[in-house]
């Protein structure tokens, strides 16, 4: 009995088997925990390293500032008439946070927009951006057959573009506008400042959808300035139109012409050919933004000897009842210099050089001068500085100094050789012969005039202007440029340009130009008129002269100048 009650009693605990369904709830569970742990970590991740980031996106997607830009000034001509001018227009943009299908946004928005698909989906196809422009100042219309449209997150908003109402009349002097509203060229950046309103700024908050719940307005814009020129649009359009005519028959490389008011050096005209519209300017390269009548700069020829028979009756070492004995040809140092039409011995008057434009008459007298008192005069015409006329890019040309003439200097620089000057500058010198001696500097905006400045005598200027009438009477260089019922003076120049291969001078590339004013005694209109590298004729007086004729019996009549 003991050993039974001392055997120990043996118990069995069989383990139940674990189901398919308990497996499966433990590894959702392992999932669960582990999916947990990815999220939070990411939540701290989020909370902390990206937190800035993610506020700065998100102030993006809810608040916009958009820039409204001041209206900038317009551009009149001397008697109100509009040359540039500023209108509302249209820009588009787009919220890519918003757009869900950034390729079929792109494809409904490229023909309208004139883009292509691909241009448009590389600035919607990133939804970090907030905010991106798609095309700026477009039409009105346009924007509202967008709005129809209904696009989520694109939309437009006010923006003024620059238009030019009389097309492409003077271009080169106006200048155009960038898509962000500053001046590139012309008028339009050398006075940008002045025509440039200030910009406003609103703030634009938008719900979860993007849909604008209100508009702080940060600073209201403020429009630009008025800017009044000298110009007078009807003449300018004649004298493009006369330009392109000449440049055109004679094939040439280009031409200016400039209209001044010689009485206080107001500019009327200032044309350049080739030309195009603003806009067209930006596409078609410098050539065509070139302002050849301040950036171009050319050896004068013959339209400079006035100034050397001035500076020689200034000084008293001729007369003008003097006559001379010339020769075929003059040597100077080592320089042998003829006329442009061969002759023989001759006897002339000063008058008679002028209106023969006769080379060795004007070395002659240029010799009497002397080189010391030649370089004097030289700079009381201001001949190798800028004419303080303000627009960009002006030249202030080549004009050897005294201490840099060789032996034949004197020889070549009284006939407008061997010195580079821009039309402009010949231009300005040329108001002190038409207006008795007072010389102007021109000026394009009104208001801006500058006092005259005396460098002859009257006597001197009236006597160099009664020989300059020569020059266009029957037996002179300029005879082309005569007008009926008007005293006329004026010079024909016919300058040959360097060769740069050779280093001398070229025997098929001329600059010809004509300078001349009327009515003589009571000046009104002083013009100059230069086509560079004309084909076929190359004188300025077949060339440049007929085109002066044209401009000044237009601009007569126009301005109310009687006849002589």
């Amino acid at each position: 009995m003991g050993s039974r009650n001392g055997k120990r009693r043996r118990v069995l605990i069989r383990r139940r088997p674990v189901s398919r369904t308990d497996r499966r709830i433990g590894v959702l569970f392992a999932a669960f925990l582990c999916v947990f742990a990815v999220v939070a970590a990411r939540a701290v991740w989020l909370t902390t390293v990206r937190a800035g980031a993610l506020r700065a996106q998100a102030q993006l997607q809810h608040d916009a500032r958009v820039v409204e830009p001041g209206l900038r000034g317009p551009i009149l001509d001397r008697r109100g008439r509009e040359l540039a001018v500023s209108e509302e227009a249209v820009t588009v943009y787009a919220n890519p946070f918003l757009i869900n299908r950034p390729a079929a946004v792109a494809a409904r928005l490229a023909p309208l927009l004139r883009m292509s698909e691909q241009e448009i989906l590389a600035r919607i196809a990133d939804r970090k951006r907030g905010f991106v422009y798609l095309r700026r100042r477009l039409a009105p219309e346009l924007g509202e057959r967008l709005r129809r449209l209904r696009i989520e997150g694109v939309g437009t908003l006010p923006e003024p573009r620059r238009v030019y109402p009389q097309g492409a009349l003077a271009t080169q002097l106006l200048g155009a506008v960038g898509t962000d509203g500053y001046g590139l060229f012309g008028l339009e950046q050398a006075a940008d400042r002045w025509l440039r309103g200030r910009d406003g700024a609103r703030q634009v908050v938008r719900d979860a959808l993007g849909q604008p719940l209100r508009t702080i307005t940060l600073a209201r814009p403020r429009a630009g300035k008025t800017l009044r020129l000298t110009i007078d649009a009807v003449l300018q359009r004649q004298v493009e139109r006369v330009l392109a005519d000449t440049g055109e028959r004679y094939a040439a490389r280009g031409a200016t012409a400039v209209v001044v008011d010689p009485r206080d050096g107001a500019v009327l005209a200032l044309a350049n050919w080739p030309t195009a519209s603003p806009e067209r300017s930006l596409e078609l390269g410098p050539e065509v933004r070139r302002n050849r009548a301040v950036q171009d700069t050319y050896e004068p020829g013959s339209t400079f000897k006035p100034f050397t028979v001035a500076a020689a009756l200034s000084e008293g070492v001729i007369s003008p009842l003097d006559s001379f004995d010339l020769p075929p040809t003059i040597r100077v140092a080592d320089r042998v210099i003829g006329e442009a039409h061969p002759r023989g011995w001759e006897r002339m008057s000063v008058a008679d050089i002028l209106a023969r434009s006769s080379n060795v008459g004007t070395v002659t007298i240029a010799l009497r001068l002397g080189a010391r008192r030649f370089d004097r005069w030289m700079g009381r015409f201001a001949f190798g500085r800028p004419t303080g006329i303000g627009l960009p890019g002006e030249s202030p040309g080549i004009v050897p100094r005294l201490r840099e003439y060789s032996g034949s200097s004197i020889g070549n620089l009284p006939i407008g050789q061997g010195l580079a000057i821009t039309p402009l500058q010949l231009l300005a010198a040329y108001t002190a012969l038409a207006n008795h001696g007072v010389m102007h500097e021109p000026y394009v905006l009104a208001g801006r005039r500058k006092p005259g400045r005396r460098v002859l005598t009257p006597e001197v200027a009236d006597t160099v202007a009664r020989m300059l009438e020569g020059v266009v009477g029957p037996s002179g260089t300029g005879s082309e440029a005569q007008i009926p019922g008007y005293r006329i003076a004026g010079k024909t120049g016919t300058s040959q340009k360097p060769d740069p291969l050779t280093g001398t001078y070229s025997h098929s590339r001329y600059v010809a130009s004509f300078v001349g004013f009327a009515p003589v005694g009571k000046p009104r209109l002083l013009v100059l008129v230069a086509v560079d590298e004309p084909k076929g004729e190359i004188y300025g007086g077949a060339v440049a002269a007929p085109a002066f004729e044209r401009i000044v019996s237009f601009a007569l009549p126009y301005l109310g100048i009687p006849p002589s």
